[in-house]
């Protein structure tokens, strides 16, 4: 709130040092959640998921792209997706008859 009653240089400071500190607290939340869901998975011997859990764990963020419809709502099932995406194609290279 401060920021937006006066956004002066120090709470613009303070704000992206609040938010810093936010971001770095829930990265080492979600790495102590994974880690515990990995020995876990690891105790039942759930080896698949495990295997899964630790290829996701090094690997890192990978951030997604978002497709949405023409609504502005976000698509989340695939074969919506893949609609959308020949759909749009089409519509640029104006193909007539051809599918993709």
């Amino acid at each position: 709130m401060q920021w937006v009653q006066d956004p002066s240089q120090s709470n613009v400071d303070n704000l992206r040092n609040l938010r810093r500190e936010a971001s770095r607290h829930f990265r080492n939340k979600k790495k102590e959640a994974t880690t515990e869901e990995l020995q876990t998975n690891r105790k039942t011997k759930n080896f698949r998921d495990l295997y899964w859990g630790i290829k996701d764990f090094k690997r890192g963020y990978q951030p997604r792209t978002n497709v949405k419809d023409k609504k502005g709502d976000l698509v989340t099932y695939l074969h919506s997706i893949l609609a959308k995406c020949r759909n749009h194609f089409s519509q640029i290279l104006n193909v007539r008859g051809l599918t993709i």
